[in-house]
């Protein structure tokens, strides 16, 4: 009789690289993620406030992005998406910091995913209402790391990776997202 081998089935293992796009506090974060295990690699921020011009803060997000890249060769990218507010100028800065870490992944063929604020808030503390603080609690907490002098911004970053690991890798879109909204409004769209 034939002795059959166990399958042994390796855990998957990626880098997973967050993104918390700002033009103020740039915030990112880095975890490995083994089977259903994740561990913080590396977490921290980029103050800008420093740099007057938009397009120098641009170049240092996209330079700081690119760096991570080649230093810890992440697998994919979780960024934030931008939240919609009140005032569009800083909804337009966050896109620009947003889109400039993007082009660093996309030349390095990094596959990424955006993350609603209220997703990744809900994914990693069960309330999309949660406040930065509560956050990063919960990371601290998830992620086993020391609660001393973390910075919500990194927090915040590490929370969107955990939350691409949450949500296996892909956005998971409730209300059906811009597909969904073009089809339902498009007599409201002009050719």
């Amino acid at each position: 009789m034939a002795i059959r081998p166990a399958s042994k089935t390796l855990p998957v293992e990626k880098i997973i690289l967050g993104i918390d796009p700002g033009t103020v506090v740039f915030g990112y974060g880095i975890i490995k993620q083994q089977g259903q295990k994740i561990t913080a690699i590396q977490m921290g921020v980029v103050k800008l406030d420093k740099f007057k011009s938009h397009e120098i803060r641009l170049a240092r997000i996209f330079e700081k992005v690119t760096m991570l890249i080649e230093e810890f060769l992440p697998d994919e990218m979780a960024i934030e998406s931008p939240f919609y507010g009140k005032n569009i100028q800083i909804a337009l800065k966050l896109g620009r910091a947003q889109g400039v870490s993007m082009a660093a992944a996309i030349a390095r063929q990094i596959p990424i995913v955006e993350y609603a604020p209220k997703k990744i808030k809900q994914s990693v503390t069960g309330n999309g209402n949660a406040s930065k603080e509560q956050v990063a609690a919960m990371v601290v907490r998830l992620l086993e790391i020391k609660a001393e002098n973390y910075l919500l911004d990194a927090t915040d970053a590490l929370a969107v990776a955990i939350t691409h690991v949450n949500q296996g890798g892909r956005e998971q879109e409730v209300s059906g997202g811009w597909d969904k909204f073009l089809k339902e409004n498009a007599s409201r769209i002009k050719s």
